[in-house]
């Protein structure tokens, strides 16, 4: 459910964001990579896997990644040519549950 949610607002916020990428994979140091490599630093380096997962504007599949352990947490998006970009990071990482208020309830 939690992944649903994420993926869903993730999607939302981030799937008219796209764009930029595109021109930012063109871009010398530009914070995209290849998919493989940025998946692999993200586990090596951060204890990061991948926590949810949805698909944006232009068929950019956005992720979030993150480390129970550490709390660390990076959202991802990957173009369809298979560039990954790194959209944010951070810490203190939670995973949440939360269902939606009951209809008629203004909470």
């Amino acid at each position: 459910m939690k992944t649903k949610i994420i993926a869903v607002l993730l999607t939302s916020a981030l799937g008219h964001a796209t764009a930029p990428f595109a021109v930012a994979a063109q871009t010398a140091g530009s914070p995209c990579a290849p998919r493989d490599v940025v998946v692999k630093r993200l586990a090596e380096g951060y204890g990061e896997t991948r926590q949810s997962v949805g698909l944006g504007a232009n068929n950019a599949v956005v992720e979030v990644f993150a480390s129970e352990d550490s709390g660390t947490w990076t959202i991802t998006v990957t173009l369809p040519n298979g560039m990954t970009c790194l959209v944010a990071s951070g810490q203190a990482y939670e995973e949440l549950a939360e269902t939606l208020p009951a209809k008629g309830n203004d909470a």
